[in-house]
Formats: structure tokens, C-alpha cells, sequence
């Protein structure tokens, strides 16, 4: 069960390599998170990762995932939850794509969309499920401030986050009353190994960054969350932008 600030004490994180899901899983280890589950496809960084949180002193446990499986999901998460009880899910898994190839290449467009949307649709709804059972828990998800408004050079990438954000803010309302708390989290241009090499963007954050607001965020059993919070702002002003004008801004 969480703690008594909301903080949860059992997690299990979906996209086990995430930077910004192991900022998190850290921070709350720190904040007496004891059980850790990561799940991710089998790699040195998953195992990397689960020794990195058992150095911090928590109880660590790693599960094969796969996003562009949805049919294994419901069997791969039952396990899971069938060990005990999870107080938080962090949806967390993602790819960037690479624009300019996948405007060429159809295949390639859709494994971002399949990965960014399908693949989360199907993980959010069983994840859902499973806490909606149990009576209790957070279900968070690593959404982006690239679906606000499609933007010429990343519109295949936003345009998966844009349906992820619409279908957890409303899978929230359809959870509210049950005991199952919805967060979408909204980050910016974000300093890791995905951005690595882009020009970077105003407003650039870190992985701690977002931990750090979605603890906050945990706490105030926030509904939505943007990092950093002045993008609130400038988004909603983006957002009802003519469309020639905002098709010369340079973004």
C-alpha cells in the first residue's frame, strides 16, 4: 500500500530501461518504494538497471516485455500482479522514430505509432484492469508535449502521443471513483540517450526533472503534469496559433 504521502511503496515499471523510469524508480526507492518490478525486453541494461535498484536497497525483480506484443500482455502483467499487490505502473516505454526516414518509409512510421500507442493502449488497459481489482493504485503515463499540435518535423512521433494522451485522459475518467488515480505526464524536450544529438529544444529538462515532478505529482494526485510547468502555458498559447502562422514558426 502507499505510504502515508501517497508515495508508492511497490512499482512496476513498463519500458524497464526508460532514463526517466529509473530517475523515478530511484527516487521513490530512496522514498521507501521496497518492491521493483522492470519490464522490458532482456538486455544488459535491464539487469544494469535492476542491480542498480537493489544497490539502493530494494527488492528487484525483471519480467520479459515486449510493446509490440499485446497479446502476451495480459499473461506477462498477470504474473506480475498475481505476486502481490503494485501501488504504481509507470507506463514509461517509447520510441522517437526518425522523422525524415519514416515519412519514406510506411513500415518504419508504423512501428513508432505500434510502439508509442498500440502497444500502450493494450499494457494501459490490463495494467488498469489489474489495479481496479485490487481497489487501489496509480497508473502513470509518460505522455509528451509533442502531441499538443503537430509539428512538420516530428508529426509521426506526435501524433502517436497525441492518441496516447487522449486515450489515458480518458481511461482517467473512466477509472475516476474506483480507487485507481490516472496521471499523464507531459515533458518536454528531454536531455537522454533518445534526444541524443538533436538540437535541443527551450525549455530542455532532465529525467530527474520529470521524477521529481511526478513525485510531486503522486502526492497531489495530479491528473496531469507538465515539465517543466511553464510549458502549460506556452503550449495552450501554441495551441490556438492560426495555422499559417504557426507553420512559419521555426519548431
Amino acid at each position: 500500500m502507499k505510504d502515508a504521502f501517497g508515495l508508492p511503496q511497490s512499482l512496476l515499471v513498463l519500458g524497464g530501461t526508460s532514463e526517466i523510469a529509473l530517475a523515478t524508480a530511484r527516487r521513490l526507492v530512496v522514498r521507501r518504494a521496497r518492491t521493483v518490478w522492470l519490464a522490458g525486453r532482456p538486455s544488459p541494461a535491464l539487469e544494469s538497471a535492476a542491480a542498480e535498484l537493489r544497490a539502493l536497497g530494494a527488492d528487484v525483480h525483471t519480467a520479459a516485455f515486449d510493446a509490440l506484443d499485446p497479446e502476451s500482455h495480459e499473461t506477462v502483467l498477470g504474473k506480475i500482479f498475481a505476486q502481490g499487490d503494485i501501488d504504481m505502473v509507470l507506463l514509461a516505454f517509447g520510441i522517437l522514430g526518425d522523422q525524415a526516414h519514416d515519412e519514406r518509409d510506411p513500415v518504419a512510421a508504423v512501428r513508432v505509432a505500434q510502439t508509442n500507442y498500440t502497444g500502450a493502449v493494450s499494457a494501459g488497459l490490463v495494467s488498469a484492469r489489474a489495479l481496479q481489482a485490487q481497489g487501489h493504485g496509480s497508473l502513470v503515463v509518460l505522455s509528451s508535449v509533442a502531441g499538443e499540435r503537430a509539428r512538420r518535423t516530428n508529426f509521426i512521433y506526435g501524433s502517436s502521443k497525441a492518441g496516447l494522451d487522449t486515450f489515458t485522459q480518458g481511461l482517467g475518467d473512466a477509472l475516476h471513483g474506483t480507487g485507481v488515480h490516472v496521471m499523464v505526464v507531459r515533458p518536454g524536450f528531454v536531455r537522454s540517450r533518445m534526444t541524443a544529438g538533436l538540437e535541443e529544444a527551450p525549455l530542455a529538462t532532465t529525467p530527474e526533472a520529470v521524477a521529481t515532478a511526478i513525485e510531486l505529482g503522486l502526492r497531489r494526485r495530479s491528473e496531469a503534469v507538465w515539465v517543466p510547468g511553464a510549458l502549460r502555458v506556452v503550449m495552450s498559447a501554441l495551441r490556438h496559433l492560426p495555422r499559417g502562422v504557426f507553420r512559419r514558426l521555426s519548431l
